[in-house]
Order: structure tokens, then C-alpha cells, then sequence
């Protein structure tokens, strides 16, 4: 969406996560383990990590989940940081430095198998629906039979390694459309500026 705002470009595809395998991934509310919150409508002038102001899984999700909940990301929490990304706010729920984060599920699964964070220190108190994949985008004035290259390259690409390589098992075509829901909610809560 950002992108979008700046220069005259459109997706192309989106990748198939291991993980997942599909070309979605869910943004997810955590607290700490011990906390006695429930539910995301319990955060109510409680501190909140998001990760990048700009991250849609970091910051843009858990802001609707928090709006769904009655509770708006811009007046009605406590202390609000911006951490900068999923690792450092899955490591401020973990150690009890605020009282929830916004994070990418598939994120804080490998923080999890990884030790970042210690297995179990987190609970995920809200899931949000499915969103499309991070996209590969292209200059709208490229030439035609050059953007079909590039797609096919992609659709066809096989290569255990170079997949591997890219943390795929394959892509999918996808369209401006598949996006428009983000950029809707993310310029209603104020998400979608030209400084971001």
C-alpha cells in the first residue's frame, strides 16, 4: 500500500509459505503467560507493543482486533511503543515489559522454535482472519511480455533450493484487489501515510 502511494506499481504474486501452505498468515494479539487478561477488550489502558508502525501484522491488524474490541489502538491503551519489529515485541510480552503485542503468528512460532522466546511465556489471546501475502510488485509501465516473463519465472520456479532459499514452497498470482481491505482499514485508523 505504501509503495502504492509513492510510485505507479501492482503485485504480481505472493509466496506459499511452508508454514502455512497457502499465501496467507494471521496477525495475533499475545500477553504474557501469568497475565490475567482474557480478552483483547480487557486492554484498556494497558501498555501495547506494536511492532513497525508500518507492519500490516505488527501494527495494522492488531489495531482493527483492538477496534473490534471497543478499545482504539490512538486513545484508549496506556503507554503504546513502537518496537520496530515482530522479535523485539514478542520479547517485551515474553518479558513482562508491557501487557500485550501484535505480532505475525508464523513470526512468533519460529521466535518460539528458535529459544528467542521461550516456549510457553506467551498466550495468544486473538487471532485475526487470514491475510494475504507480503507481494512482489512491479513498475506499472513495464513492458507487458517483461512482467509475463517475470510471473511465469516465478509460477514455474522449482528449484528445492532457490525455493528454500526464499522460504516458499511456490507462488501464486495475485491482484491490487486482494490487497484493497488493507488499505481501506489501514487509512481509516490513520495507518497509511507518505512519512511511514
Amino acid at each position: 500500500m505504501q509503495a502504492r502511494e509513492r510510485a505507479e506499481v501492482h503485485p504480481l504474486v505472493t509466496e506459499i509459505n511452508p508454514r502455512t501452505h497457502d499465501t496467507t498468515y494471521r496477525s495475533v494479539i499475545i500477553v504474557p503467560e501469568e497475565s490475567p487478561v482474557r480478552e483483547v477488550s480487557e486492554l484498556r489502558g494497558r501498555d501495547f507493543a506494536f511492532g513497525s508502525v508500518s507492519s500490516t501484522s505488527g501494527s495494522l491488524y492488531p489495531s482493527i482486533m483492538l477496534r473490534e474490541a471497543g478499545v482504539d489502538y490512538r486513545t484508549d491503551l496506556g503507554e503504546v511503543t513502537y518496537t520496530g519489529g515482530h522479535d523485539a515485541t514478542a520479547q517485551a510480552v515474553a518479558g513482562g515489559r508491557v501487557d500485550a503485542g501484535g505480532i505475525e503468528d508464523r513470526i512468533l512460532y519460529r521466535l518460539e522454535e528458535e529459544g528467542v522466546i521461550e516456549g510457553g511465556s506467551v498466550r495468544v489471546i486473538e487471532e485475526s482472519d487470514p491475510i494475504q501475502g507480503y507481494p512482489w510488485v512491479v513498475r506499472s509501465e513495464l513492458p507487458d511480455d517483461l512482467e509475463g516473463a517475470i510471473t511465469d519465472a516465478y509460477l514455474s520456479m522449482q528449484d528445492p533450493d532457490l525455493l528454500d532459499l526464499l522460504g516458499a514452497e511456490g507462488y501464486e498470482r495475485v491482484e491490487a484487489g486482494d490487497y484493497d481491505y488493507v488499505e481501506e482499514q489501514a487509512r481509516e485508523l490513520d495507518l497509511l501515510t507518505e512519512s511511514q
